[in-house]
């Protein structure tokens, strides 16, 4: 059985809400991490920006199951700085050796997404298999519901595609997410992922 695991990080709660409702459309596990120092108002931001600025790994806690259990793991976290949030690059940077696949979701205000995606990238040694973008607002309206549940199918359906393959009962199928989100083909043997990209207007 193809096991899912979403981590995030969540600074305002949104990155949570996210997390939560990929666990209330797909059944997956969640799990959050934590930062030893809490922060918040405006010396709170300035931390925020400063760890952007300088790629700094703030101290975490993390008290959900290991990675390693499972098939994939989907890590949503927020943007600060057009960069990925610190408390997730500790994450990653700490769990580098024990991630399986990764699939990455970026909750932001403005910009940002693919250099977060790029630098997991480059911490773990291999691109993550599938990603995308939502904004704040779409957020807090809810508009980014759909797109989240074919977002998590494209992710489930990847994870079976791969997870056979690695076991050698891979097949030629790929795996098409629909309309407006486009195909998603983690192909069997060159698994180059596939952006999903945020189609509403950003927020800032």
């Amino acid at each position: 059985m193809t096991k899912v695991l979403v981590v995030s990080y969540s600074y305002t709660g949104t990155s949570r809400r996210v997390a939560q409702l990929l666990r209330d459309q797909q059944g997956w596990e969640v799990a959050e991490i934590a930062e030893v120092r809490p922060r918040s108002g405006a010396f709170g931001n300035l931390r925020c920006l400063l760890d952007s600025l300088f790629r700094r790994c703030p101290e975490i806690r993390y008290g959900g199951p290991p990675p390693r259990h499972f098939d994939t793991v989907v890590l949503v976290s927020p943007i600060w700085g057009q960069q990925l949030a610190g408390p997730m690059r500790s994450f990653v940077t700490r769990r580098r050796d024990h991630l399986p696949d990764v699939a990455v979701v970026s909750v932001m205000g403005g910009s940002g997404a693919p250099n977060a995606v790029a630098e997991i990238g480059r911490i773990i040694g291999r691109a993550p298999i599938l990603s995308t973008a939502l904004t704040m607002q779409e957020v807090n309206d809810g508009s980014c519901a759909d797109r989240l549940q074919r977002f998590g199918t494209a992710v489930w359906h990847a994870s079976v595609q791969r997870r056979g393959h690695t076991a050698g009962h891979a097949d030629d199928q790929h795996v098409t997410s629909g309309a407006p989100m486009g195909a998603i083909e983690p192909g069997p043997t060159s698994p180059t992922p596939r952006d999903i990209p945020c189609t509403a207007s950003p927020s800032r």
